[in-house]
């Protein structure tokens, strides 16, 4: 047998074994991030040597692209503008000021830890390493102790800023000599990239939804293939970005948007000038059910894939300039610009640490530095093992303290609005619609009590 169809006999067996286990296992401090890139160490060189970057780039850049799409798609229909302006613009300010002061702060640290990568490429480590994946530690955005307001904040933020960043990780590229991006120009790439892809995800998400809308009033879609509708209107603003030489990752994160506010606008039957009585305007949470499990199954599989040919060749090179790197990612380049972004908004400082604390790095970073890897850059061995060794210690160490730190929050945040008067209140007691969805790992659903 060869060693692609063995590949897949031990793939199956694992996301099998973790299926029948997954209600037992999270109760445990073990995610299914940690299980995933577990096995995938061992499915890598270091270990059966079944998967490799050399043999399998190909497969795996489909596999990481197709799972980011579907992640930034529906990560984009859970959001409503009005209910993001309600909470006090906290995930604003992380969006804005925190994601900024992220991406400069990784670019400084870069300078005197990695040495030998040029300027471009300090910040390319920075962008790739900005977006948080809130999937990693889930148990601190689920837990009903932690104050709705915290939760939600964190959802959004994680939901949004790997969309956001990659504006700045295009035009980096762009920046860096000896990429696709340089040849073409900085002039096409704006054009092309960042003004034309988000055009192309507007009209497709929105005369997607609009069109999906009309035929859900009219009674001729069914449940099912409404779902898989979805899945249609995601990749084909992703494949029409692409070859119209745009990203489609900010296609189809545009498209997300544009779709979801489709749907939440009624369509006025025919001569009467109101909303049809069927069903009024369709549920977007029912209707992206199917696109989200299979971007949860994607993308552990994907992490499976991150640990066999990245993160296993990266641990046999380590040096402690990659691991302090890594460390000082994970904390003071996200801590630092968090405690400034959230100065004067009253939160309290467990509040600011527990925020700070969960921005773990996955998906996004992932793909990201994939499609780095496959750029002639000089000092892209480097920046891969950055890349692997940060998301790794992001699996593990976000993946192991979620519960126990939500827990510990859980009980300061009970005691502190006992102890809060009716005259200083708890800013993290305002009071907020949990209405967008957790970003999760795999495909099974929180379990049921």
């Amino acid at each position: 047998m060869s060693d692609t169809a063995w590949t897949g006999v031990a793939v199956a067996g694992i996301a099998a074994a973790y299926a029948l286990t997954s209600r037992r296992l999270a109760s445990t401090p073990v995610s299914a991030a940690m299980v995933f890139v577990g096995f995938g160490i061992l499915l890598g060189p270091v270990g059966l040597d079944l998967v490799s970057l050399r043999q399998d780039s190909a497969e795996l850049r489909t596999l990481v692209e197709g799972a980011l799409t579907l992640v930034l798609f529906t990560d984009a229909t859970t959001v409503r503008p009005a209910e993001l302006r309600s909470e006090g613009s906290l995930a604003g300010r992380l969006l804005s000021i925190g994601l900024v002061l992220t991406i400069g702060a990784g670019w400084l640290l870069a300078w005197p830890l990695l040495p030998g990568l040029t300027v471009w490429e300090f910040a390319l480590v920075a962008a790739i390493l900005a977006p948080t994946d809130a999937a990693l530690g889930k148990s601190a955005i689920s837990d009903p102790r932690v104050p709705s307001l915290v939760r939600q904040t964190l959802n959004v933020e994680s939901g949004l800023n790997d969309g956001l960043v990659l504006p700045f990780f295009v035009l980096f590229l762009a920046a860096t000599p000896g990429t696709s991006y340089a040849h073409e120009g900085m002039a096409r790439t704006i054009t092309s990239t960042l003004l034309l892809s988000p055009v192309v995800g507007l009209v497709i998400g929105g005369v997607g939804g609009r069109l999906l809308t009309l035929s859900h009033e009219h009674g001729w879609v069914t449940a099912e293939w409404r779902q898989i509708y979805v899945l249609a209107v995601a990749f084909g603003a992703y494949t029409v970005a692409v070859v119209t030489q745009g990203s489609g990752f900010i296609a189809a994160w545009v498209a997300g948007f544009a779709f979801a506010r489709s749907l939440r606008s009624p369509v006025p039957v025919p001569g009467t000038g109101k909303a049809g009585a069927e069903a009024g305007p369709l549920q977007v949470s029912r209707t992206t059910e199917t696109a989200e499990d299979l971007a949860g199954l994607l993308a552990v599989l994907s992490l499976m894939f991150f640990g066999a040919v990245l993160l296993g060749p990266a641990l046999q090179h380590l040096s402690w300039r990659i691991v302090g790197y890594s460390v000082l990612s994970l904390t003071v380049v996200r801590m630092v610009p968090v405690a400034l972004a959230l100065t004067g908004s009253g939160l309290r400082p467990p509040t600011v640490a527990y925020v700070g604390w969960f921005g773990p790095r996955g998906l996004a970073s992932v793909a990201f530095g994939l499609l780095v890897a496959e750029e002639p850059v000089h000092g892209v061995e480097l920046i891969s093992q950055v890349v692997a060794i940060t998301v790794g210690l992001s699996v593990l160490l976000h993946g192991a303290s979620a519960a126990t730190l939500a827990g510990r929050y859980g009980r300061w945040y009970e005691r502190a609005k006992a102890a809060a008067t009716a005259t200083r209140g708890l800013r993290e007691s305002a009071v907020t619609p949990v209405t967008a969805r957790s970003r999760r790992v795999g495909p099974i659903r929180q379990p049921e009590n």
